[in-house]
């Protein structure tokens, strides 16, 4: 009996064997070049996989005589069947200069236009591929050594830039880049950034809510194109595009460390796609990392712990579609994303009136710990409608930061105090709803496509408070401190002999209340506000001749908090030949300040020289404000001039250059602190019981001007294929006059003095320049990437410049195929283990380094496991 069971095993494993055939073989264009990402399905079944970096595929058929579907966007599908026994079929696909199956690129509405035909610059990052060769999990890490005018450092001390690292794109603010996820507005981050950091006062987009393993590719247009998709759009558009395959599962194994010993990564993930009816699908991403704390601390009072915080991240995605019938389709996708960060505080020393010595005897660092809820969803209909294309879409997004603080106490509480505390946080949601329609004439010239479109949309922020003890002082009694409270019942700092301590005046040196790290939001700092948006747009492109194009677009939009805005934007290419083109575009901007930015207040712990003060930070329409003549805030405005050459000097090789311009007017900051004891408004502070004060306010205009320069060779090399890419960001910000309020003239310096203006100009490194060469012979794939970094100059408290002197990294990873579906990867991030220069510690009172260049973690090992079945 057991034989015959052998028996029928062994002949059914062949039977089956012999059914499903494996086809390998690669697909190129006219020109002989490899195609990557062509998707190859085994026709009659959602059975397939795409070419890789050499065109190259491999597909284990379910048919005994398969028939086999390439096609890929911008050119024409081509079916082909393997003759006899032949399992290899090399296939040369033509371009279509007809149809791209309805796919826009971000930057044009036209759906029969690829990206190298537009007239704007646009990177198309293929994300899997990309992350395959890479040590860095996270969107915004890989994004910043991938794309050279992307840059994004993780902070240190910066409280809740510390769990949401802030992004910008051409030296711009992390709030002037829009994020499309599909096409759509994705919302934005509740978190404003208050500290010295990248982005300081702007809100952003969370790009690490969307993990790697989720995303087909990124779009990004390196132009501004408010008059084409609205607010935000100032430096760019970033437009995510989700996968959409079916039947296959790809999964990813990351583990990793710093060459220190810490910063341990574990990245698990997972992408499977479901079939939904003939042409239909779900496509569903898990994602989990865990990352490990790193700490670059030396010997200082002010900073025991230093270094890129803790975090434990999940994220659930999914993108789908389903036809109705004809030409109608119901799409959705969405994510939710769970965060939980643990970041350092600044150090309490053990004889600091922040400390109680029966608690920490040995002073102490607080954590300050967050957890981040963020939700999307959107869902549509799209199909045509009397010729047009047309498509309704909802969405919705929401993102929750709640703070709490660990490892600390209040101060006025004494022994009694606890050493954790929930310390409130804010919200920000999002919906928007819109219609568009857009049509091709053929016949019109050469070809015009015409869209236009309506969008409304409803924002809310909240800020909600914390637990009492996490921002309240008490006297002895335990009872909240008042302006009634008589000095015997204050709470004042003793030695270890139980004497008072004496400040450099000679006053008894009184214990401050609040959670220590992060003082929480108080039912005062409470907020709930709403603002809405309906905005208009028409957007056309018209081919004059084969050669020759313009587009034009103009879009107005109104506001209920401040008004109307009106804005265009002109974009034309010129084809010399088939090697050369030029393009060059014209626009206008805007960006709303955001509901944060107008309605965030609170009073945080600020360190200077190593000295803990309190601030308060007050909303644009408080009392504080009013009485300081600092105006309502208004948007901001840009006018954008690119000019753009697009080359092909030899075969497999292509060149872009691309010069730009972007003014921005009534740019939104965040002030200097202005003191009670200032001779013009220290009695207007004093009199709202205010010891110190920043706001945001349209503070001055600024001019950057940049070049873009992207090269890309691929070639035969021996029995593999080298590829090389070339890019590079050089860009330099001009700063005008600071706009003062009446009540603050003359105060230029601290409203916003050279320490805001470093780092403003900071930025972006005034270089980057990336090389990656990618090599590949049979099984084995190599790949070294070389990302110099240029001079950046910040600014101590004393004045005194932070010089940055340019940092070369080294990034090599080597790849084995040890079966058709499963590679192993190992490599290392930041080879030569550079580091930004070391500043001034005790000046500065914080750590090593400031978050410039590549960081402060050093050299960081890795390795992966990639499968697919």
């Amino acid at each position: 009996m057991r034989g015959s069971i052998t028996l029928f095993l062994s002949l059914f494993f062949v039977l089956y064997a012999h059914a499903q055939s494996v086809i390998s073989g690669t697909v190129s264009d006219v020109a002989g070049e490899p195609l990557v990402g062509v998707t190859v399905l085994e026709k009659g079944s959602t059975n397939g996989t795409t070419t890789d970096f050499d065109g190259a595929y491999t597909l284990k058929c379910r048919h005994n005589k398969p028939v086999l579907v390439f096609s890929m966007i911008g050119y024409l599908s081509t079916e082909a069947i393997p003759a006899g026994d032949n399992n290899s079929v090399n296939i040369i696909l033509q371009e279509n200069t007809v149809s791209l199956s309805g796919i826009e690129v971000v930057g044009t509405r036209a759906i029969n236009r690829s990206a190298t035909e537009t007239p704007l610059p646009i990177d198309i990052i293929p994300v899997s591929q990309v992350a395959a060769n890479v040590g860095q999990p996270d969107l915004n890490q890989l994004l910043q050594y991938v794309a050279p005018s992307f840059n994004s450092n993780r902070q240190s001390g910066s409280d809740g830039s510390d769990h949401i690292d802030p992004a910008t794109l051409r030296g711009l603010g992390p709030d002037q880049t829009l994020v499309l996820v599909n096409g759509k507005r994705r919302h934005q981050s509740s978190l404003i950034n208050i500290y010295g950091t990248r982005g300081r006062g702007n809100t952003g987009t969370d790009l690490n809510t969307i993990p790697a393993a989720a995303i087909e590719r990124i779009e990004i247009l390196r132009d501004g194109a408010s008059a084409q998709y609205g607010s935000d759009a100032i430096a760019g558009v970033m437009n995510i595009v989700l996968k959409n395959s079916v039947d296959e599962f790809n999964g990813i194994i990351t583990a990793g460390q710093c060459k220190e010993g810490d910063g341990k990564m574990l990245n698990l993930s997972g992408n499977y796609g479901f079939k939904m009816g003939e042409k239909g699908f779900t496509n569903v991403t898990l994602n989990y990392l865990s990352r490990g704390r790193t700490n670059r601390a030396t010997d200082s009072l002010y900073r025991l712990q230093f270094g890129d915080a803790e975090a434990d991240d999940f994220t659930a995605m999914f993108n789908s579609s389903m036809p109705l019938g004809g030409s109608t389709e119901l799409y959705a996708f969405g994510s939710y994303n769970y965060r939980f960060t643990d970041a350092f505080a600044w150090s309490r020393s053990a004889g600091s009136a922040r400390n109680i010595l029966s608690i920490y005897p040995n002073g102490f660092d607080p954590h300050i710990q967050s957890t981040i809820n963020d939700k999307a969803i959107s869902a549509g209909l799209r199909g045509k409608v009397r010729g047009w294309n047309t498509d309704f879409n909802n969405t919705f997004g929401m993102n929750n930061f709640h703070f709490y603080v660990d490892g600390t106490l209040n101060a006025s509480l004494q022994e009694k105090s606890p050493i954790r505390f929930d310390a409130g946080g804010f919200q920000f949601s999002q919906n928007t709803t819109g219609l568009t329609f857009s049509r091709p004439f053929e016949s019109v010239a050469k070809g015009l496509n015409v869209a236009f479109g309506t969008e409304y949309r409803i924002d809310n922020y909240q800020i909600f408070a914390g637990e009492e003890g996490s921002y309240q002082t008490y006297d002895k009694d335990g009872l909240p401190l008042n302006i009634f409270t008589p000095d015997d019942k204050i709470v004042y700092q003793t030695d270890a002999n139980g004497e008072l301590v004496l400040d450099e005046d000679g006053n008894p040196t009184r214990r401050p209340g609040g959670a220590q790290g992060f003082p929480g939001f108080q039912p005062a700092n409470e907020v709930n506000e709403y603002r809405t948006n309906i905005g208009a747009f028409v957007d056309t492109e018209l081919d004059i001749t084969d050669a020759f194009m313009i587009g034009a677009a103009v879009r107005m939009e109104h506001y209920s908090d401040f008004g109307n805005t009106f804005n265009y934007k002109l974009a034309s290419r010129f084809e010399i030949n088939d090697n050369i083109a030029l393009r060059a575009s014209v626009s206008t901007g805007f960006r709303a300040p955001s509901l944060a930015q107008l309605y965030y207040n609170t009073i945080f712990t600020n360190v200077i020289s190593g000295q803990a003060i309190d601030v308060v930070i007050a909303k644009n329409n408080s009392p504080l404000t009013h009485a300081l003549g600092i105006p309502a805030l208004k948007q901001e405005k840009s006018f954008n001039v690119g000019f753009g050459v697009t080359l092909k000097p030899i075969a497999g090789m292509s060149l872009t250059v691309d010069a730009y311009s972007v003014d921005i007017t009534d740019r939104v900051v965040l002030t200097g602190t202005f003191y009670d004891d200032d001779e013009q408004i220290g009695a207007d502070l004093r009199a709202l019981n205010v010891g110190a004060a920043q706001f945001f306010t349209n503070a001055l205009d600024t001019k950057t001007l940049g070049l873009d320069v992207i090269l890309t060779y691929a070639r035969k090399l021996g029995l593999g294929r080298l590829q090389a890419t070339v890019a590079a960001n050089f860009n330099k910000m001009e700063l005008g006059d600071i706009k003062t309020s009446g009540k603050l003239v003359g105060k230029e310096s601290t409203y916003f003095g050279k320490r805001e203006e470093a780092f403003l100009l900071a930025s972006a490194p005034p270089s980057k320049v990336n090389v990656t060469l990618d090599y590949k012979i049979n099984k084995v794939n190599f790949n070294v990437r070389a990302v110099h970094f240029g001079e950046v100059k910040l600014m101590d408290w004393l004045d005194r410049d932070d010089i940055y002197s340019p940092k070369l990294t080294l990034d090599a990873s080597l790849g084995y195929s040890l079966t058709p579906n499963v590679t192993l990867t190992v490599g290392a991030a930041n080879l030569t283990d550079a580091y930004p220069d070391v500043q001034d510690i005790e000046t500065e009172g914080g750590g090593n380094y400031d978050a410039v260049q590549m960081g402060y973690a050093g050299m960081f090992y890795f390795g992966r496991l990639s499968f697919k079945f």
